[in-house]
Order: structure tokens, then sequence, then C-alpha cells
């Protein structure tokens, strides 16, 4: 690709390098050691979320030069950015995850602002923790400059005497240990071989699904995603990434083009082929927002209700990412979807070809069995079900993939926290048979929408995972399993019926259905929220607050700005 023939005229940085006015601006860029051909051509922003906060991000730094590289040798000039992560796994379980679905949306309005402030024509943007994949995406749409993808790769799994393990092992070790179950060195030695390497959680978590809603949906390029952080091979994805961004300069392809509606049901349909993680539900309808297009939980469940789930992949399967690359990757798991009509094949991807081009020459492969033939599935209904009753009008979500039984009926044990229900729970304070409710935890009663893994985890560890259900206006890892019902809204906080539910009233859970119910009559409801009043929280300054005065419901998404349907211009046109 010759950069040369693309013209600034319309581009964004011609505001920073070009005419005898932008001198001042030029001579930062000579101080940085760049040439004047380096300074008319187009810039390429290079953002990571690379720190040293968790094995997710710790290769980013390393595979964005290779980006570099690529954006180089097709004539752009890279200019590397880093931005923020929340690694879930290090912020679960305290008060550290309130910061981790807050950081969404500043990885979002931090590269926006990056790009914004340099003026920088397209954006490759490299991702690894659970929230920074959707928020990288969420910006790349709401710039809509020409933008690529890449996921930073999944981690190896562990070995612990002789099976494959992961952190999920990890996390529920905690509740064998205990109730006695395992030894402390027994403990110590499952935490010490979990995760062998860089990258990302391994199993069908949130990092893991939503990398392969990238692909899906449009946004990197094909097997990209699936290639675990450690393999060599990962380079050649990204300078090949690094190259095609220039190529979607001269085409003047943006990512609006790509993530239509189509698109967010083809990854709506990945989500639930694979029995990922829930919080799909609630970052699909975040990326949409940022195209301007409704598309929310209901719409989401809507996709899940008629998908087969055909990936057996952890929590709820036998396999990690790992295994699906080396089964054939992203891509056999789209061409089987296609070939059976679960996928819309016209939609536009960054290859510049549609996604049925991409998946021409995808071989389906016989001798696997991680992906399932989407004709001959695990499961005729999809991983993933949407909720919906008097006890959550907004909806609700839960991940069935890998469960026998989908209902369940028992009296309400209330907590407003998930300190005191994890309390109760290491305590073994609570009752086979019950619904544990944790409220108040949704994103501005929180605020910032926790995950409850620790909880979860420690019932599945005590060997409770199918004998007790939870519900909480707060969120779910990926590597949650177990009858767990979460982004029940409205929130506790805003005086939705689960913050008016008592001890000992009685909840009916229908997965096959689509039901979440509590036998009230709507006037008991109604009498109740009469005298409920609303709390404060402990966070009233900070980030946190910011978040909690901006946010939305989790229906929708929980967006804290009007997003693409309310801007009176967008930046890739200034």
């Amino acid at each position: 690709m010759d950069a040369k023939a693309i013209s600034k005229a319309k581009l964004p940085s011609r505001h920073v390098t070009v005419g005898p006015a932008r001198a001042p601006h030029r001579s930062y860029l000579y101080a940085m050691g760049l040439s004047a051909a380096e300074i008319a051509q187009p810039l390429v922003g290079v953002a990571s979320c690379w720190n040293e906060a968790a094995p997710c991000n710790i290769s980013l730094m390393r595979q964005a030069q290779v980006v570099k590289k690529g954006v180089a040798a097709a004539n752009g000039t890279p200019r590397e950015f880093c931005t923020i992560t929340v690694t879930d796994g290090i912020a679960m379980g305290h008060q550290g995850m309130k910061s981790s679905l807050v950081s969404r949306e500043v990885i979002a309005d931090s590269v926006e602002l990056t790009m914004r402030g340099h003026c920088y024509d397209a954006l490759v943007g490299l991702a690894g923790c659970d929230k920074s994949l959707p928020g990288m995406m969420m910006a790349m749409v709401r710039l809509n400059v020409p933008s690529i993808f890449i996921y930073g790769g999944s981690i190896l799994p562990g070995s612990y005497r002789g099976r494959q393990i992961t952190v999920q092992d990890v996390f529920e070790a905690v509740g064998q240990h205990s109730v006695g179950t395992i030894s402390d060195a027994e403990l110590l030695e499952i935490e010490q071989a979990a995760c062998p390497s860089a990258g990302s959680c391994g199993a069908q978590f949130t990092a893991n699904t939503m990398a392969t809603v990238a692909e899906a949906i449009g946004l990197a390029l094909p097997y990209s995603c699936g290639a675990p952080a450690p393999y060599e091979m990962r380079d050649r994805f990204n300078f090949a990434s690094g190259e095609k961004v220039m190529e979607l300069i001269a085409k003047n392809i943006r990512p609006r083009d790509i993530v239509t509606r189509k698109a967010l049901e083809n990854a709506a349909t990945v989500v639930s082929a694979t029995g990922g993680s829930t919080n799909a539900a609630l970052h699909l309808p975040a990326i949409a927002h940022e195209a301007g297009i409704k598309f929310d939980l209901f719409d989401v469940a809507a996709i899940f209700e008629k998908t087969p789930y055909i990936a057996d992949l952890k929590p709820g399967g036998r396999y990690v990412a790992k295994d699906m690359f080396e089964a054939g990757g992203i891509p056999l798991l789209m061409k089987t979807l296609l070939d059976h009509g679960y996928l819309h094949g016209d939609c536009m991807t960054v290859t510049g070809r549609t996604l049925a081009e991409n998946m021409e020459h995808v071989a389906w492969n016989e001798s696997q069995d991680v992906v399932r033939p989407a004709n001959r599935p695990i499961t005729k209904t999809g991983g993933v079900v949407g909720l919906k009753g008097n006890l959550a009008p907004e909806g609700a979500i839960v991940k069935v993939a890998g469960m026998s039984e989908l209902k369940f009926s028992g009296p309400a044990r209330c907590f407003d926290s998930e300190e005191e229900c994890f309390e109760a729970v290491t305590q073994r304070n609570y009752r086979e048979g019950e619904v544990l409710v944790i409220r108040y935890e949704g994103p501005r009663g929180g605020p910032g929408m926790r995950e409850m893994l620790s909880t979860t985890a420690a019932l599945y560890g005590q060997g409770m995972g199918g004998k007790v259900a939870l519900i909480t206006d707060g969120r779910f890892s990926g590597a949650t399993r177990g009858f767990c019902i979460g982004h029940v809204g409205p929130e506790a906080a805003v005086g939705g019926p689960i913050g008016l539910i008592q001890d000992g009233d009685a909840i009916s859970i229908d997965a096959v259905k689509g039901t979440i119910e509590v036998a009230l009559s709507d006037a008991e409801l109604a009498a109740r929220a009469k005298s409920w009043k609303a709390r404060k929280t402990d966070y009233q300054s900070g980030a946190i607050w910011k978040y909690a005065q901006a946010v939305g419901p989790a229906r929708d998404g929980a967006v804290t700005h009007p997003g693409a349907a309310e801007e009176t211009h967008c930046y890739a046109d200034i």
C-alpha cells in the first residue's frame, strides 16, 4: 500500500501536519526522530492496554512493536500510546472490583481523547483483560476512523496432577479449602500451577468471549483472536494488522461500515454458540450504542434463544481457547454457523471482504471434538439465556452451558452486598434450596456492577453449585458456573423489585421459558416500594462516584454518554 497515494485532504492529521501554521506541531514530531516523509504520511495510533498488573496484558507492548512495523511497511507512521486496564482476576472479591466496569468507560474515553488530541488517522488497538476488549472496540466505533482490533491472546492451561486447570480452578479451590476438602499445601500447589504463561484467562470467560466477538463482528483479522499469547505466530497477525489498517484508510472502510445490526447479531450468535460470558450481554449493547444502533439485552437474548450451543469450552465444557485454536480457530466455529444459517454472511469485515468471503476456504475439521457441527449441537438452544419477569422487568441473564437442571425455586435469602453473602458462604451460613440474593451491586448502586466469582466459586467448591441459586443486580464472571442470574434490572439502587424482596419470599427461575418471578402481587410490591428509601454509597467522590452519576441501566449496556444517535459530528470527519 503506497501511502503517498492517500491524500490528507480529509484525514484528521492534516490539522497537525499540513501547512505553514502547523510548523510548531511538526517541530514536536521532528524532535521524536520523524522525517518529513513520515510526517507527510497518515498517522496511525497504536493503542495498547499494556501493564504489569496481570499476565493478560504483559505481552501487549511487545506485540505493539510488531504492529508498528506492519504500519511502517505499508507507508504509514505509527504512534504508540497506552491506556489503563483493571484486571478482574486480581480485582475480584473485594472493593477493587468496583473499578472493573468503570475501566471500560475510561479505556474508551482515554483512547478517544488521545486520538482526538493528536489527530491520528487510524487506530490499531491491542487489548488483553476483560473490559479492555469492549472498551477498545467502543473507542473504535465512537471515533469511526479505520480501525483493527487485536487480542493479545489467551494464556496456556496449567497442569495439576495430570489434568488441565485454569484460574477458575483456583477460585473453586478456595471453596474446597474452606470445607476441608483440600489442604493448605494442595491449595498452594494449585495456585502455583494454574497460570503458566502470559495471556488472558484461558477458558471461554469474558476475555475469550469478547475476542470471539471481535472476529465475528468483523473488527479483527480471521484467526488472530485465537492464537495464544505465547505463540510466536501472533507476530504474523500483528504485522498483518498494521499493514491492513493502511488499506482500510485507502478504501475508507470504517468501523460503522462493519459494526451493523447484522454484525451485532453475528456477535451475539458466537457468544451463545460457545457458552460465553454473560458479560457479553452488557458489552454488545454498549458497542452498538457507539454506532447509534439500539441493541439491548432483549435483542441479545433473542439471538441466544435460537442459537445452538456447539463449542465444548470451559467453564461448562472440557476445553480451553488453545484447544479451539488448534482445532481450527474461531473461523471453524463461524464456518459451521454460517453454513447452517445462523450468521449473516454479507457483513463487511476489516479484511475488506465480507464474512462469507472470509469463510470460503475454511474447511471443516472432522478429527476434532472441540466444536460440533451446528446441525449436531451439544444442546439445541444457546449456552446463555435471557430472563424476564416481575423480579426483573428490565431483564436478567444466566449462563446455562453445562447445566442439567434449568429450573429452580426456593425461598429468598437477601444480602445487601457481596461481602455479606461471601461471609455467609464461607461460614456455611446458608441452606440448600435457598435463592441467595445479592443486591445494591448494580451499575449505580455498587457503584460499578461488581462480578461475584469469589462467591459463586466458593459455592461450587463446597459442592453446592446446583443446590442453591444466586441472583444479583451485579454481574458474574465468565468463569462462573451454577444457577447464577445477573444483570437483574431495574437494580435495587433505583427501587427495582430486587431491592423490595425479603427473606423467605418464594422465587422461581425457569431458564427454559425465560422467566424469573417472585411470588408477590403487584399490590404487595407497590406497598413495599412506598417504604423503600434510596441509599447512599460509600463513594461520594472520585472516578467511581462520577461513573455512578452518569451510568444508565444494564439493559442498555451500562453506558455513560448519549452515543452516536445524539452526536452532531464524528471525529473521523473533522
